[in-house]
């Protein structure tokens, strides 16, 4: 699939890819800060950059989803996308899904949460065997909720998994995932 949602005013922005289910997004609290990458393609952002675009410009989100079950490619968009800032611990505010996608809504139930790293624990899961902290539990940091329904930054095989839900086609085992601003 060619990720190109370009227009005339607006270049999307790569926030986030992973292309293996691996344990490369198991960073701490200060690395998403700042963002990170590999030569296989695996990347982030950064928090406080995402958090200084999104909170003072209106951006959309759309997230490119391909299954480890067939080499489809799926996508869901959000008219609305906000990080705020480190103060409020990356706190995220997403909205109006496109019905239209066609993988289903699993990010929207995150809005409100704040991110949560191994090393830095925001989530209101409670587990004493994983620290009551999601992203020890998943193995990668993520704006959590009860551990997701969104799991764009976890390894495979771990806990809930690298994985999307969607009430159509329920749990989708991920090999690639994307994550785009759009305008």
């Amino acid at each position: 699939m060619n990720a190109c949602y370009e227009t005339a005013s607006c270049v999307p922005l790569l926030i986030q890819q992973k292309v293996d289910g691996s344990y490369f997004f198991n960073r701490s609290w200060d690395e998403f800060k700042v963002g990170f990458n590999d030569t296989r393609g695996n990347y982030w952002l950064g928090n406080e950059l995402l958090s200084q675009l999104t909170t003072s410009g209106r951006y959309k989100l759309r997230v490119d989803l391909k299954p480890v079950s067939n080499n489809s490619w799926y996508y869901a968009e959000y008219s609305s996308f906000v990080v705020y800032g480190e103060s409020r611990n990356y706190e995220l505010e997403i909205s109006g899904y496109d019905g239209s996608s066609n993988a289903g809504d699993a990010f929207t139930i995150h809005s409100g949460y704040m991110f949560t790293t191994y090393d830095r624990d925001n989530d209101r899961w409670n587990n004493s065997d994983y620290n009551n902290n999601c992203a020890v539990w998943n193995g990668g940091g993520f704006w959590y909720s009860g551990c997701s329904r969104c799991s764009l930054n976890s390894a495979s095989g771990r806990a809930n998994g690298y994985r999307w839900f969607s009430f159509q086609y329920g749990y989708i085992r991920l090999q690639i995932s994307r994550m785009w601003l759009t305008c």
